[in-house]
């Protein structure tokens, strides 16, 4: 049987340790993070109650991926990757937004505009698409970034108006966005994919602006397959997607939104070896090389992160 679960750890300097609902993050001499990516799976800020093998190695390795392909557009927080499901690097202070963009009609923009609302976070959107459909360009949606319950669509304006981004800070948000998109989208492109959307999260070291979190991961990201794509639109065929939303349509066809009073539905084995092997899919599509599970001990995790604490500065 799968079964990797780490306890709570200790390390010298720590000053800090935070339980998300995916990754455990320690704060080391206020100067570092250190994030674990767990095999927990969450949607519509729920915990579901199966954890889901190789997920946080494939979301680490994903993500570090991404985070190295970017460098030249900004910088961002990741300095070392000690351990299959473990990065490590700065302490940023965050901006309390994430930046969404959107290069497709799809999900909670495709919800909103069914609704017959045209306006998603201040942006306007076309009249006349279809579920999918490409927008003329990119939109940037963002959500606050909510420490407990759910997060909360939000304008630009609203965003500099309560103080989440000066006017300067929000245009080099926008700026990055945009090209962290375009880069993303080069990056699938290559591998027959074709990203829809994904969200950003940024923040400051010494009033620099710094790239924090994962990055065009399957939990942060929506892809499409590019072959066929066109076809499937014409005849109004559900395109063909690796990401987590597929996990959400099946929460919802079984009556779960994560709202009060909603049972989660029973996950078996079965379908928890169909999202393990989905986000393996997505893996081997965008690294374009074979995934190769790594089950180490907690130990052997525990001395790879000591050892590369030990070389920081």
């Amino acid at each position: 049987m799968y079964i990797r679960r780490m306890k709570v750890l200790k390390f010298p300097e720590q000053t800090n340790y935070y339980k998300g609902k995916v990754r455990e993050v320690y704060t080391i001499a206020d100067k570092w993070i250190v994030m674990f990516a767990s095999d927990r799976i969450s949607a519509f800020d729920v915990i579901l109650p199966r954890t889901i093998p190789y997920k946080g190695q494939v979301l680490n390795q994903i993500a570090a991926f991404m985070l190295r392909a970017t460098t030249d557009i900004c910088p961002n927080w990741l300095v070392d990757t000690p351990a299959p499901t473990v990065s490590m690097g700065k302490k940023c202070t965050p901006f309390k937004i994430e930046m969404v963009v959107r290069g497709n009609l799809t999900g909670h923009a495709w919800r909103t505009y069914e609704t017959d609302k045209r306006v998603l976070c201040g942006v306007q959107m076309p009249d006349g698409m279809k579920e999918n459909d490409f927008f003329p360009t990119p939109i940037i949606t963002p959500s606050t970034k909510a420490s407990e319950g759910h997060d909360e669509d939000i304008s630009k304006d609203e965003i500099i108006n309560q103080g989440l981004a000066s006017k300067d800070d929000w245009t080099v948000l926008e700026k990055y966005t945009l090209q962290l998109f375009d880069r993303g989208k080069e990056i699938a492109a290559r591998s027959g994919l074709i990203l829809v959307d994904t969200k950003y999260e940024f923040g400051k070291i010494d009033g620099e602006i710094y790239l924090m979190d994962e990055v065009h991961t399957p939990d942060s990201s929506r892809y499409f397959f590019a072959d066929g794509f066109d076809e499937r639109q014409a005849s109004g065929v559900r395109q063909k997607q690796l990401s987590k939303e597929f996990v959400r349509e099946w929460l919802i066809t079984n009556n779960f939104m994560g709202k009060e009073g909603q049972i989660v539905p029973l996950m078996d084995d079965e379908w928890v070896e169909i999202i393990s092997m989905r986000y393996i899919e997505l893996y081997e599509k965008v690294i374009g090389a074979p995934f190769k599970p790594e089950l180490l001990s907690e130990e052997e995790i525990y001395q790879r992160t000591i050892a590369s604490l030990k070389q920081l500065k």
